[in-house]
């Protein structure tokens, strides 16, 4: 793994109110690697990998992708905010897609609209896209006329499109019925195959085994365990992490 990682957070705290859901998170991701964000529902995963895009701001904690170095204890403002928008994508749970929009236009409007690309050349890259997704064929199709898999695909071009740095996906498959999880996973497999940066937030365990290069083990606002796949899968050393593996492990979908 490369020493130098593409981003490092460090002691990230966040409270909603009375609720304390970061308690000084540190976090590395190497780039090329698959870094699998796991733990019960409101352990915070979701919250750190929102505040790696921006969408969500800790209180404090500093964080640094490639060489822009942000530190909450001050305000974020919307230049630090773009920063974080364009060294990384967002893969939502719920896919939101523009449903006003077709698939082309849903995969362009970033590119276009928010980076200022040339529109033609904005339309080849997208339809490349699609195409390389198996959705060639849907480019003008409505996302109402499309499977949630489907949606889900197109989310993903859409990350994609905008030729980030990293790629965050927040639980990508738990929307879906379960026969359409397998497309979505093999989409993620083949782009950490080709080198892509990605944290994954997931209840998928079978996939973050067979994938991720790292796992980080959440609870109660702190990562409680991190290491190799093999290590907290196989030999897990906190007592917390154990319960929480003997409860959810299962086969790779």
């Amino acid at each position: 793994m490369p020493s130098e990682p593409l981003l490092s957070a460090r002691g990230l705290h966040k409270s909603f109110g009375d609720a304390h859901v970061l308690r000084g998170v540190d976090l590395d991701i190497a780039p090329g690697t698959v870094h699998a964000l796991i733990g019960p529902s409101g352990s915070g995963k979701t919250t750190v990998l929102r505040s790696l895009n921006g969408l969500e701001t800790p209180d404090r904690g500093t964080l640094r992708i490639g060489d822009q170095v942000i530190d909450f204890a001050r305000p974020l403002g919307r230049k630090g905010r773009a920063a974080l928008h364009r060294a990384s994508a967002m893969v939502f749970q719920q896919h939101h897609l523009f449903p006003h929009l077709t698939v082309l236009g849903n995969v362009t409007i970033g590119p276009i609209r928010v980076q200022g690309r040339d529109r033609a050349q904005a339309r080849a890259d997208a339809l490349a896209l699609l195409e390389r997704v198996g959705l060639g064929q849907k480019a003008d199709a409505y996302p109402s006329s499309l499977s949630g898999g489907q949606q889900q695909r197109v989310g993903i071009v859409r990350a994609l499109a905008l030729q980030p740095s990293m790629l965050l996906f927040d639980e990508p498959t738990s929307s879906l019925d379960p026969e359409l999880v397998g497309e979505v996973l093999a989409v993620m497999t083949e782009l950490a195959a080709e080198g892509w940066t990605m944290a994954v937030v997931t209840h998928e365990l079978g996939f973050a085994r067979e994938v991720a290069d790292e796992v980080s083990f959440f609870d109660e606002g702190v990562v409680v365990e991190r290491g190799t796949p093999a290590q907290v899968f196989g030999d897990p050393r906190h007592e917390r992490t154990k319960r929480f593996l003997q409860r959810l492990q299962g086969p790779f979908t």
